[in-house]
């Protein structure tokens, strides 16, 4: 059984997007052995490319020395199979599903040892609906990254109804670890951040679909009035597609409560691939 950080050798990233290749690179940096997992070996040589990029423009800035890129890369393999991917902490980053999230813990339950933490960094899912069908779901957490994850310090650990107290622990400890700055949180969904700051995205919206203001308009106001981005310059650099899904899962969650409706404006440039920077257009072209 694993409890304390120190038990932890090998972590294991599901999922290469944009947060799994972020989470996987700040793992291999602290000196973790690192597997990184996506069923598509072309998302998997991306993100390789990506890490070395990031790595490379930490060099540039002075934060990342040689060294470091070369024992982080070291430390970093790519895997394709999921039976493969073993590890004494597993962190999953991948589509806000609740079918496909628990399809894949329950192939990491398996192929892995009962001592395995297994977490995941849902946004906006009850981390008790995603582990109800486990078989110890005492080990599984929510570890909650926030865009781009080898910058933010950030991280939510967010228990379950069943997750343990030592697993909650551990978990907090390997975020400091990671360099990160960890917060306790009760499962609800969109836990603290999401449902705080949902409105911010959600309110940009109904204002841009009643003809209020364009969205250039909004976002300039609101970053007059303080915030660093505004929604919509906001929601391109998170993911338009991502932002959409939070909020729909959030929505149904809450019984529909109307104010986290999610918006056709939004929903139509999911449908029309406008993702945001990832995709070179979302609210705004790139």
């Amino acid at each position: 059984m694993i409890t304390t950080v120190d038990d932890i050798k090998t972590i294991g990233v599901v999922g290469a997007g944009t947060m799994g290749l972020g989470i996987a690179q700040i793992a291999a940096m602290a000196g973790f052995k690192t597997i990184l997992f996506d069923i598509d070996q072309e998302a998997l040589n991306k993100a390789e490319k990506t890490i070395v990029k990031n790595l490379d423009k930490g060099i540039e800035k002075g934060k990342v020395t040689v060294e470091t890129k070369d024992s982080t890369l070291a430390l970093l393999s790519f895997e394709s199979k999921l039976d493969n991917v073993i590890a004494d902490f597993i962190i999953e980053a991948i589509v806000e599903r609740l079918d496909i999230k628990q399809k894949v813990f329950n192939t990491l339950e398996e192929v892995n040892s009962e001592n395995t933490i297994l977490a995941s960094n849902t946004s906006s899912i009850p981390i008790t609906q995603i582990g109800a069908n486990l078989k110890v779901p005492g080990r599984f957490v929510g570890m909650h990254f926030f865009n781009p994850a080898h910058i933010m310090k950030l991280v939510e650990v967010i228990s379950g109804a069943a997750t343990s107290k030592t697993t909650a622990e551990v978990t907090y400890e390997l975020s400091k670890k990671l360099g990160k700055s960890p917060v306790m949180a009760a499962d609800s969904p969109g836990f603290i951040v999401n449902r705080v700051a949902r409105h911010y995205y959600v309110e940009g919206l109904k204002v841009l679909e009643e003809g209020v203001a364009d969205v250039k308009t909004i976002d300039t106001l609101m970053r007059s009035s303080g915030f660093k981005m505004g929604p919509f310059e906001l929601m391109d650099l998170i993911g338009v597609d991502t932002n959409f899904s939070v909020t729909t899962s959030m929505f149904n969650s809450f019984y529909q409560d109307s104010k986290f409706r999610p918006s056709r404006i939004q929903q139509q440039k999911v449908d029309a691939g406008h993702h945001g920077r990832k995709s070179g257009k979302g609210f705004y072209d790139y």
